[in-house]
C-alpha cells in the first residue's frame, strides 16, 4: 500500500511538472485522453503548430505520452517512459532526400540535448511518406510528409523532455528555435 501511495505521489508530481511546461506561441498544446493499458499511470498531450479555426494544423502535429510503471519494465530500463509522435507535411522534393530520416532523428536528439534532458533506452522510427492523388483526388497533386515515432526513458526534469518534444514538433513544421512570430507563407505541401 505504501508503494502505491508513493507511486501515485510521484506521478502527481510529474503531472504538475509537465503541466507547467512552457511552449512557444506557435504551438497549441492540450491534454488528451491517455491510451489505456500501457502503464498504471499515464498523461497524454497533443500539440499542433499554428492550428486553424477548426483546430487542424497544415504545418505539423505531435503527441506525447508520459508513462509510469513502478514495476520498471525491462525494456524501459526504469519506471518512466516517454512515447512521442511528430508529423509534418513536406515539399515533395524534400521528401525524397535520402538523409531526411537521419536528420529527423538527430533533431530529436539535439532537442533533448539542448534542453538538458538526459535519457536512456531510446528507440524509434522516422518514416517518409510520398503520395500522389488519382481520380477524384488528382487535384491534390504530389505530397510528402515525415513522421517520427520515438520513445525513451527520461532522467531529470520531465518538463525539459516535454519542451524538447515541443521543439521537435515545431522544427519538423519548419519553425526552428528562435523563430517565434516569424510569418509562414503557407502550408508546405504544394498543390499542382
Amino acid at each position: 500500500m505504501n508503494g502505491d501511495r508513493a507511486s501515485s505521489r510521484a506521478f502527481a508530481d510529474a503531472e504538475a511538472e509537465v503541466r507547467a511546461a512552457a511552449f512557444r506561441d506557435d504551438l497549441t498544446v492540450r491534454e488528451i485522453p491517455s491510451p489505456q493499458g500501457l502503464a498504471p499511470f499515464s498523461l497524454a498531450l497533443a500539440g499542433d503548430v499554428r492550428p486553424d479555426d477548426h483546430g487542424d494544423s497544415p504545418y505539423g502535429t505531435g503527441r506525447l505520452v508520459l508513462l509510469h510503471d513502478p514495476d520498471e519494465p525491462a525494456a524501459w530500463g526504469g519506471a518512466w517512459r516517454i512515447v512521442s509522435f511528430a508529423q509534418a507535411p513536406l515539399e515533395p522534393e524534400i521528401g525524397t532526400d535520402p538523409f531526411l530520416a537521419d536528420v529527423t532523428w538527430s533533431w530529436l536528439v539535439d532537442a533533448l540535448a539542448t534542453r538538458g534532458a538526459p535519457y536512456s533506452s531510446a528507440s524509434g522510427t522516422a518514416t517518409k511518406i510520398l503520395s500522389k492523388g488519382f481520380g477524384s483526388l488528382a487535384d491534390e497533386g504530389d505530397g510528402a510528409q515525415i513522421e517520427l515515432r520515438a520513445s525513451w526513458s527520461p532522467s531529470g526534469a520531465f518538463r525539459a523532455h516535454v519542451e524538447a518534444w515541443a521543439e521537435l514538433v515545431c522544427m519538423l513544421a519548419g519553425l526552428p528555435p528562435g523563430s517565434e512570430d516569424i510569418a509562414v507563407l503557407g502550408a508546405r505541401r504544394t498543390r499542382d
